[in-house]
């Protein structure tokens, strides 16, 4: 499983991260709906890189489930965080 404290790419799926835009824009969509997400409640031991790589097959994919979450940083995610987990990848493709 990839390192969440690797490099990161700057792209996803061709689209480049403007970073606070990006972030701007999920959250922005995850409230007003355009986003569908399940929510989850995280567990002991359990960190974002690893609920990516489950939900979506890459780890480095773990800001999308911060920005969904309103997270500004994936060590401020303490067990019981409740997690906004966009279901469909394609719709942040969408939005960017």
């Amino acid at each position: 499983m990839p390192s969440l404290y690797r490099y990161q790419s700057d792209t996803f799926r061709s689209h480049r991260l403007g970073t606070a835009k990006t972030v701007a824009r999920i959250r922005r969509s995850v409230r007003s709906g355009q986003i569908a997400t399940d929510e989850y409640i995280l567990k002991e031991n359990e960190r974002l890189d690893q609920i990516a790589h489950l939900r979506y097959g890459d780890g480095r994919l773990w800001w999308i489930i911060a920005a969904a979450s309103n997270i500004g940083w994936p060590l401020q995610a303490p067990p019981g965080t409740i997690l906004q987990i966009p279901i469909d990848i394609n719709e942040i493709s969408r939005i960017m």
